[in-house]
């Protein structure tokens, strides 16, 4: 499995390409990391160093990959955080020269916009590229619940106003979708997963941390085992446990980082497994 992968990258710590690329090479994924941009750390501290790279650093990137010849063999594309909507033309542009080399490849858009309590926090202009190009072209996507209220203008407060609001986006372009947050009572969190028609649901302890970058590698891992097995509830039981296992070991070390590395083993066989159930 071949996956290129454009999205963000930190040196230290775990978010982006610094979060999804290790699980995914750890399930036997060979991954074409091309990174948006390069900070010290993510923004979650307040304070980081580094900078947003330009659309052209990161088309140069993908059509020097192209000129491998290589493209036909790529399965999917996944981008997450871009940095600004110029870089979205270039990831838009880098999934259509994917998909015309493989019209069986996907591409999974996790939209990273914003969030419960801190509301958008992207540059001017990504949301609303977000919505308008990207989704509409995307084959998944993977929003967490503000995400998905924003791009629907659509309340999200319980299962079936989230199968509204999921129906509402699949209706804009991508057939599969990850609601990646759901509120499901005290001190459970619910995950939730569509396509043609069907919903699947489970839910998970929530578990007391704050980390950032369980979103990226929950979009890299649902992208993996839809792949892999061809079906959404596998790929969202898959994905949530082997997240769920990590986020775990986190929390019993009151690490302010996943423990992507330490932890590893929960990415190719989780500890703890939880039943997509169809709802």
């Amino acid at each position: 499995m071949n996956i290129l992968s454009i999205q963000s990258h930190v040196a230290y710590g775990h978010v982006g390409n610094a979060s999804a690329v290790f699980p995914l090479q750890r399930l036997g994924a060979e991954v074409w990391a091309v990174n948006t941009v390069q900070f010290s750390n993510h923004t979650g501290y307040g304070a980081w160093r580094g900078q947003v790279f330009g659309a052209e650093l990161v088309r140069d990137c993908v059509q020097g990959i192209a000129e491998r010849g290589v493209l036909p063999g790529c399965d999917a594309v996944l981008s997450g955080y871009m940095g600004d909507a110029a870089i979205g033309e270039a990831i838009l542009d880098a999934a259509r020269q994917v998909k015309a080399a493989n019209p069986r490849a996907l591409w999974c858009c996790d939209p990273v916009i914003g969030d419960v309590g801190r509301g958008v926090f992207v540059r001017p202009g990504i949301g609303e590229f977000l919505r308008d190009r990207a989704l509409p072209e995307a084959d998944i996507a993977t929003p967490n619940r503000f995400e998905l209220e924003w791009l629907t203008g659509m309340a999200v407060t319980d299962r079936e106003s989230a199968k509204a609001a999921i129906a509402a986006l699949q209706a804009r372009g991508p057939r599969c979708v990850l609601l990646t947050s759901l509120e499901a009572g005290p001190g459970r969190i619910g995950m939730m997963a569509a396509e043609g028609g069907r919903f699947w649901h489970l839910e998970t302890p929530l578990l007391p941390l704050s980390v950032n970058g369980a979103g990226d590698a929950v979009a890299a891992l649902f992208l993996f085992h839809r792949l892999r097995s061809g079906a959404p509830a596998e790929a969202l039981a898959a994905a949530a446990a082997a997240v769920f296992g990590v986020l775990s070991r986190t929390a019993e070390a009151g690490s302010r980082e996943l423990l992507t590395v330490a932890a590893q083993e929960e990415w190719v066989s989780p500890a703890r497994r939880f039943d997509a159930r169809e709802v």
